[in-house]
């Protein structure tokens, strides 16, 4: 939601005549202003993040602005709601889907700051965890530093998010994780060539519109790819080669280890087509999840956006015990983690491979996930 303002010239004409979210504004400013005196780390973002009234107040005057025929009304009928990005709270009123965007993006804004700021341990903290000691002597300076580069930046901004997303994707970026970012867009880059093909494909030809093969990450920072995700990609471009769908996917981000300088789907991509010759046109990466419930999630996303058919099963190819975990217990975890399930589970295929069907509602993004928050 938060981008699409910045992206729409009417909007934020709209937000920042208003006295109510430009005050909102300035405080922000002042806050990282009043930082600057700080000593210790944990008093730089103490004043920074958004307190839950400062989140309740902002609702309160979107939900006053909001007409259905103005700038801010526009937005959400044609970008937001279409999107499917807050498509969990489809039942809820327009003007109440902006407002639940907007507490949602917060959360997330928030969430990322108190991470790769103040050190708060995420969700998988062995992979996603901040760079930095956040108890050494000299961490305070880096605060500092960032302090003062996002006063900077933000000083005369009246947009009423700005300085807490301009400190946010700077925690981010000094922390090393551009990874939501990484190889996009993948429909122009990565994704082009199979794209194209996906748009000349007979259907009716398979029985599945994909093969998702879920990945393994090395244990190591040297290795590329691991034993178990060889195996994997061999499973997976068997039942290619057998017809079963006109397409792999292949999902996995820069996750495994901590700090990898290897992307899982792209390795898994090279490996393909390079030792198993799967047509690099019939190879789909997905490059951002960080685990299971994501790999599916995303690769769910990636047959929605790209016109595969949403209503034909895709074959889940692993590691026997793998599979039968998404089978049995992989859902709860997605409830758990994500707050619903991206997919239906069907027939088990064989030992190794799991029909799942997609489920619209892995449109919605994760505000507790920065590093794949799509």
């Amino acid at each position: 939601m938060l981008n699409l303002v910045q992206l729409s010239p009417q909007v934020k004409r709209l937000l920042i005549n208003d006295p109510e979210l430009t005050k909102v504004a300035s405080d922000k400013v002042e806050a990282i202003k009043a930082s600057l005196d700080c000593k210790d780390a944990a008093c730089y973002t103490s004043q920074l993040k958004f307190t839950n009234e400062e989140i309740k107040i902002v609702g309160n005057r979107l939900a006053q602005l909001y007409k259905s025929n103005n700038a801010l009304g526009l937005l959400v009928k044609n970008d937001l709601i279409p999107s499917g990005a807050y498509i969990l709270n489809k039942n809820l009123s327009p003007q109440q889907q902006l407002v639940k965007a907007w507490e949602q993006d917060a959360e997330g804004v928030n969430y990322a700051i108190s991470v790769y700021a103040d050190g708060k341990k995420p969700l998988y903290a062995d992979i996603d965890s901040i760079s930095f000691n956040v108890k050494a002597k000299a961490y305070p300076a880096v605060l500092f530093d960032a302090a003062s580069v996002a006063l900077s930046e933000c000083k005369g901004s009246k947009l009423f998010f700005e300085p807490v997303l301009t400190y946010a994707l700077q925690a981010m970026e000094i922390n090393g994780r551009h990874d939501a970012a990484n190889f996009e867009p993948l429909s122009a880059g990565l994704n082009k060539v199979a794209l194209q093909n996906i748009k000349q494909t007979n259907w009716s030809k398979y029985k599945y519109s994909a093969i998702l093969i879920l990945g393994a990450g090395p244990g190591d920072l040297l290795t590329s790819i691991s034993a178990t995700g060889m195996l994997r990609c061999r499973m997976g471009a068997a039942r290619y080669f057998a017809g079963l769908a006109p397409f792999i996917i292949v999902s996995g981000g820069m996750a495994h280890p901590y700090k990898t300088k290897y992307c899982e789907a792209v390795e898994m991509k090279k490996f393909l087509v390079e030792n198993l010759h799967v047509p690099a046109k019939a190879v789909i990466v997905e490059t951002q999840a960080r685990h299971t419930t994501t790999n599916v999630r995303n690769a769910v996303r990636l047959i929605y956006h790209y016109g595969m058919p949403f209503n034909k099963a895709f074959a889940t190819v692993s590691s026997k015990s793998h599979v039968e975990s998404v089978a049995a217990s992989m859902a709860e975890r997605c409830i758990k983690e994500l707050k619903y399930v991206p997919y239906k589970v069907g027939n088990r295929i064989d030992d190794n491979a799991l029909e799942l069907y997609p489920l619209v509602d892995a449109l919605q993004i994760n505000p507790i996930e920065p590093l794949d928050p799509r």
